[in-house]
């Protein structure tokens, strides 16, 4: 059976029952963990306004998101791929952490004075968990705020929170505008490298492409130690992150799911939270924002 059949598996009524909303339980392991990994994905950001662009409805203008974000999608149409950016950085760089961020930053802080450890390992892109106070985040999939030189003898990665990131995205890229019909911008007026002025791409992976390897490295080293995994606003479904949790699962590891669907993902998870992140995890980690 393929792993990804495991992990949609839903667990029996009986032992939904067992670990729905244990939040007493859910305590005295935190309280006995000392290296904790959190895996988390789109639902907690969606809660801070961000639009998951995976699945079916996941729609910019009239194209697929998945469609534009591939390597050959950029070399087509460069203009086009840049505007789709461009919106999703506006989007990401108004948005604010929610309660869910927030409880993580202020555990995480917990932990550093108590001398236990926590990382983050997100899936998102959108920076959210470091602007909450978050330090110690592997970003799996990349960083909006950052550009990569697309010269092969360059490849420079750098930090770049303007808004926008040049003067010819401007007023481009909102869906609900009616300016379908612009001009495509010339590769000359597009993101350029601060080092060679060659092109810059997002720093995201994109569909076909593999994660970097120290990040990789980083993470499965965090879920190989770690003695407690809490997994927030994921589904458990993308690849490689979909085997984080079922593996330390499988050695013996309680995890703690916190996300909408009213079941676990997985019946060999120890404890099971439904509902909106903000409300659940602040609880679930006994702090809160001021």
């Amino acid at each position: 059976m393929h792993p990804s059949k495991l992990l949609l598996r839903p667990a029996s009524n009986a032992m939904a029952t067992r670990k729905l909303a244990d939040y007493a339980g859910f305590r005295r392991v935190l309280d006995e963990s000392k290296s904790i990994a959190v895996l988390t994905g789109a639902g907690v950001s969606a809660e801070s306004g961000i639009p998951v662009f995976r699945g079916a409805g996941g729609f910019w203008r009239t194209h697929r998101s998945q469609d534009l974000a591939t390597p050959q999608a950029f070399a087509a149409n460069p203009s086009l791929v840049w505007e789709f950016y461009h919106y999703r950085r506006n989007i990401a760089f108004n948005a604010q952490p929610n309660e869910a961020h927030k409880a993580l930053a202020l555990y995480e802080n917990k932990c550093n004075k108590e001398g236990k450890s926590l990382t983050i390992v997100t899936q998102n892109v959108d920076g959210l968990h470091q602007r909450a106070g978050s330090a110690n985040v592997v970003e799996l999939h990349g960083a909006l705020h950052k550009v990569k030189c697309t010269n092969s003898k360059c490849k420079f990665i750098d930090e770049n929170y303007d808004n926008p990131i040049c003067e010819a995205l401007r007023g481009r890229g909102d869906p609900a505008e009616d300016n379908y019909d612009l001009p495509l911008i010339d590769k000359k007026e597009l993101p350029s490298c601060k080092r060679c002025k060659h092109l810059v791409r997002p720093y995201i992976v994109w569909f076909g492409e593999n994660l970097d390897v120290k990040v990789m490295t980083a993470a499965r080293e965090a879920i190989d130690t770690c003695d407690l995994c809490i997994v927030v606003g994921t589904s458990s479904v993308v690849y490689p992150a979909a085997m984080f949790a079922p593996s330390a699962a499988e050695r013996g590891v309680p995890v703690a799911e916190f996300n909408l669907n009213e079941e676990p993902a997985d019946e060999k998870f120890s404890f099971h939270f439904p509902g909106p992140c903000g409300s659940t995890l602040p609880r679930a980690l006994g702090v809160e924002s001021v």
